[in-house]
């Protein structure tokens, strides 16, 4: 049975960031409020972690997962950067983005894709997840809560604790928490390429929608 934390969405009561990040090290997996839409995480270096996610997302090995990062020096520890994409990581982070990047050798295999060992990296502009991640010291594995066959990822707190409160430890709700995905930049290539079109803004990467 799922635990249920209300935090304040600007001021998150630190006892319960503490609690939260307790069952996060003792490998649960949460569902969380993020600057854009509810998301699932949990530890980067849980194994059993990231087929729980791929169940409940229905998703195979080829599927992006998101490293959840404190700030730019964070990932910089985990992706390849270079000066080019650093330019524009400091001008969009923190935000709604996800930036495809090659993985360093400080990440497990099992978390980058299999072919391109690239994965996906953001800095999240909401207090309650600049909180758990200071709580914890590390990033944290996750990936957005949308199942499968549906269109939009859940929002409601009560809503993803009904539906899986057998399949998550812990559900935190920090108020409204809206249904846009990040906006997903491919930073591998010559440019920024579109993968999909979020709550961020394209302007800063020179990329007009279709």
């Amino acid at each position: 049975m799922a635990q249920f934390f209300s935090l304040h969405p600007e001021q998150p009561q630190a006892r319960l960031i503490r609690q939260a990040a307790e069952i996060i090290r003792g490998g649960g997996l949460v569902a969380f409020p993020t600057d854009s839409a509810y998301a699932l995480g949990g530890l980067t270096g849980d194994a059993s972690l990231l087929e729980r996610i791929r169940r409940i997302r229905g998703v195979d090995d080829r599927h992006h997962f998101t490293l959840l990062c404190r700030d730019l020096s964070e990932i910089s520890t985990y992706a390849r950067v270079d000066n080019t994409q650093y330019r524009l990581l400091k001008a969009t982070t923190p935000g709604p983005y996800t930036f495809i990047l090659e993985g360093t050798r400080e990440l497990p295999r099992r978390l980058l894709h299999p072919k391109r060992k690239t994965i996906g990296l953001r800095v999240p502009e909401h207090a309650v997840v600049s909180a758990l991640l200071a709580e914890l010291d590390e990033p944290m594995l996750s990936s957005t809560l949308l199942l499968p066959d549906e269109d939009l990822p859940l929002t409601d707190p009560e809503e993803i604790r009904d539906r899986l409160e057998k399949q998550v430890d812990l559900v935190i709700e920090a108020g409204f928490c809206g249904p846009e995905a990040t906006t997903v930049i491919d930073l591998t290539g010559g440019g920024p390429t579109l993968v999909r079109a979020g709550r961020g803004d394209l302007a800063p990467f020179g990329i007009e929608e279709d």
